[in-house]
């Protein structure tokens, strides 16, 4: 029983730990901005500042975090632009206040000077289909009044984008492995199917996800290793995702 949980330990240093620390040592070499206040939260320019009026889009977004934190996370947003309108609607949650906020950033802005990543876009039909279907989810998130949000395990900005993924059918975004409380089981099942998928979590503190676009994933404190064959794609704990 002994070599048994000095197994367990062992595995959890190698496939968590180390690569989490790796990760620390090379993002403090990084040059920080030293408070929110004088981060850069400006448009990154990595969508169209004018859409098309009679076009319509649906973007997630994900950025790294600030501070140490970063080493870790990434924080995730939705982007909706409806036919018709002239501009952009951003969904983010955020830890300070009333946790949903609409158009508090730009689409595209850095998030503590982090450069965003575009993770998923649908445009067209399919995002015109996609607009009112997520907003209804948005209205609907459970975790939205004053003092609802947690930092870690969940929920908090990831935990919504992810909620919102997995509430509407044909949303077929996925966020980043390293979107630190995905996998926060936000409507309190600690096992749960959707898209495809099987997820099992001891409330977000560890967990196992197996589907086919996901593929194998072990979550243990918010750190995410995996691999998914059909897509080619390893995924290391704080640094994300890798294809081959």
């Amino acid at each position: 029983m002994f070599r048994f949980f000095i197994r367990i330990i062992l595995f959890v240093l190698i496939l968590f730990v180390l690569p989490g620390l790796v990760h620390l040592g090379l993002w403090s070499l990084k040059d920080q901005p030293a408070r929110w206040n004088v981060a850069d939260w400006s448009s990154a320019g990595i969508i169209s500042r004018k859409p098309p009026v009679n076009d319509a889009r649906v973007y997630v977004m994900s950025a790294r975090t600030g501070g140490l934190k970063g080493a870790f996370a990434t924080h995730s947003w939705i982007v909706l632009k409806k036919p018709g309108a002239r501009g952009y609607d951003r969904y983010d949650v955020v830890g300070w206040g009333t946790p949903v906020r609409h158009n508090a950033y730009d689409a595209d802005g850095r998030w503590y000077s982090n450069l965003p990543v575009i993770q998923y876009t649908a445009s067209g039909q399919e995002a015109a289909q996609l607009i009112p279907k997520i907003e209804k989810a948005i209205a609907n998130y459970r975790w939205r009044q004053r003092g609802d949000y947690t930092l870690w395990p969940g929920p908090n900005s990831n935990t919504f984008v992810a909620s919102i993924i997995r509430a509407v059918p044909g949303f077929d975004a996925q966020t980043p492995s390293t979107a630190v409380g995905r996998d926060f089981p936000e409507d309190g099942r600690w096992l749960a199917s959707s898209k495809g998928a099987w997820r099992a979590t001891l409330g977000g503190y560890a967990g196992l996800v197996i589907g086919s676009s996901e593929g194998l994933e072990l979550n243990f404190l918010g750190l995410v290793a995996g691999i998914n064959p059909l897509a080619g794609e390893i995924k290391v704990p704080a640094f994300g995702t890798f294809r081959w």
